[in-house]
């Protein structure tokens, strides 16, 4: 699996429920991970390796050597939310860019595991954070259009390379 960078049109639109849960999404969650800690993030979703699907991966330690922090999370919904923190942000699908996010610092989330077990527990701080990222891109959401102004204009000429090099990547096509 390779990361999808932006400007590409799968980050920008909405993901597909997942109606077939099984052993098909615990191998695309292991791929996903994999991709994860080899591109050094802590969290994927389905859309950031060209899956317009509502899955999520993430372990928010980063090291691959804590399996136990991994989680594999299908059609996943926050059903409370508590606390607002701004906190600095990156992403996987815009390397090299950071900005200050505001998010929710408690989080209740809902959701299956790949084999289509339903799941349903609490998150606070990082954790949080993660899911919270991680969620908007299930709904075609990237992390710049929730900065300020002011780090929007920080980062422009880094979104303005992506984008050349997106369009150069794809002239053929």
């Amino acid at each position: 699996m390779e990361i999808v960078l932006y400007p590409d049109p799968i980050l920008l639109k909405s993901s597909q429920e997942i109606l077939d849960p099984g052993p098909q999404w615990v191998e695309i969650g292991k791929e996903m991970l994999e991709t994860m800690y080899r591109t050094k993030g802590v969290g994927l979703a389905g859309p950031q390796v060209g899956i317009s699907k509502r899955i999520l991966v993430l372990n928010p330690t980063g090291d691959p050597k804590k399996p136990e922090e991994e989680l594999i999370l299908l059609n996943p919904r926050i059903s409370k939310k508590k606390g607002k923190e701004w906190g600095q942000e990156g992403c996987l699908s815009f390397p090299g860019i950071y900005g200050e996010v505001l998010r929710s610092t408690w989080i209740q989330i809902e959701g299956m595991s790949p084999e289509g077990k339903e799941q349903s527990f609490e998150a606070k701080d990082f954790l949080a954070r993660v899911l919270q990222h991680e969620l908007d891109h299930l709904e075609g959401i990237v992390f710049v259009q929730r900065m300020t102004p002011a780090e929007k204009i920080k980062i422009k000429a880094a979104l303005s390379d992506l984008e050349a090099r997106f369009r150069a990547s794809h002239a053929n096509s």
